[in-house]
């Protein structure tokens, strides 16, 4: 089995609703990449540190998050809304119906990150697959 690769739980929600936008080309870059990379049976191991996507965050200054305790409570409420924890170990398939399941169908996303600097981006996808964004002739 591949070594499992290291996750920050709240990057479950992010790549739920990447579409190609990020701090930085690098990041948007390596954001995709990664979400690319994903198999169904990727292992993973879930953390609430620096992590793949991490790597090329500019919020990463000498290998410390300066928005570190925001994304830190991010993590918990992602860990406990999805019933896991640190450390658990499954795989990209099982952590992201996790994260469908309970989050986003569950209309929980706002609660649990919804002072993200990207919760436009989010909201608007919400309300897409809602069917209610726009106007009828904008639909």
């Amino acid at each position: 089995m591949k070594e499992p690769l290291k996750l920050r739980a709240h990057h479950g929600m992010c790549l739920a609703f990447f579409e190609g936008k990020g701090y930085s080309s690098a990041f948007t870059e390596n954001m995709g990449k990664v979400l690319e990379e994903m198999e169904e049976d990727t292992p993973l191991e879930l953390c609430r540190e620096k992590d793949i996507i991490c790597s090329a965050c500019p919020n990463l200054e000498e290998g410390v998050c300066i928005t570190g305790e925001k994304v830190k409570a991010y993590d918990e409420k992602v860990l406990k809304a999805c019933g896991l924890q640190q450390g658990s170990r499954l795989t990209w398939q099982e952590f992201s119906n996790a994260v469908k399941h309970n989050i986003i169908e569950a209309g929980k996303r706002k609660d649990i990150c919804g002072d993200c600097s990207w919760t436009e981006i989010c909201s608007r996808k919400e309300q897409i697959e809602n069917g209610c964004a726009g106007t009828p002739e904008q639909k």
